[in-house]
């Protein structure tokens, strides 16, 4: 029977530089994840951008993607469907122990720590003043606009896919600070065909990277620590 880990090492948060190769994020992560739950490393936040990608989770279909070919896919063991990766978009790949309880995340909860990071974006989002909304049925964050009746007409503007092994977490949260938004035409964002995708940019607000990494990184303490 697998021991629950056990570890006092502070969470290290990592910024990669540049744009990461997607297999190659994919094999640091299984190797990390095993390492957390061998207790040998440090649970991580990594912060990444990829190159243009599309990728599948468990639940993605083929005919969702539109356009075969004109992206590279990649079918990938986390949770979802299919999704954008691409640069001006800020990944954070959340390596944690779930074993051990984190700020309002009790330990062995998926369930909780799911609404954990939609929590997180959410504060995140307010930092820019942006208001990020969860929606029942629906992962990920939305935002609505206000002339769009009683629910809005909303956009999407953060994927979260996640996988769990032996209670170890990996993969993450996709947050579009800038991207080309018209790459989202080539797939069915998440298997949800009515609803659009936005991000920062689109909603007229213009950060750097780096103030978005900051309120990510303050965002994160308020619920996870």
């Amino acid at each position: 029977m697998d021991q629950p880990v056990s570890t006092t090492r502070a969470i290290e948060w990592v910024t990669e530089p540049g744009l990461l190769d997607y297999d190659h994020a994919l094999a640091e992560m299984q190797a990390r994840a095993a390492a957390i739950r061998a207790g040998t490393a440090a649970e991580r936040i990594w912060l990444v951008e990829h190159p243009p990608i599309y990728t599948a989770g468990t639940s993605a279909r083929e005919s969702d993607l539109i356009a075969p070919g004109a992206t590279p896919t990649h079918r990938t063991g986390r949770g979802g469907q299919w999704t954008y990766h691409g640069p001006g978009q800020r990944i954070a790949y959340v390596m944690l122990d779930l074993t051990r309880h984190h700020g309002t995340v009790p330990p062995r909860d998926v369930r909780r720590f799911v609404a954990g990071l939609e929590a997180w974006i959410i504060a995140a989002l307010a930092t820019f003043g942006v208001q990020g909304e969860i929606r029942d049925g629906r992962v990920g964050i939305w935002v609505a606009h206000p002339d769009g009746g009683p629910n809005g007409h909303e956009a999407k503007i953060a994927a979260i896919g996640v996988r769990v092994s032996r209670w170890v977490s990996y993969h993450g949260i996709a947050l579009n600070v800038a991207p080309d938004l018209a790459a989202y035409g080539g797939i069915v964002p998440c298997g949800i065909s009515e609803h659009g995708v936005t991000s920062l940019a689109d909603q007229g607000v213009e950060v750097t990277m780096a103030e978005v990494d900051r309120a990510l990184r303050a965002g994160f303490a308020t619920i996870f620590e």
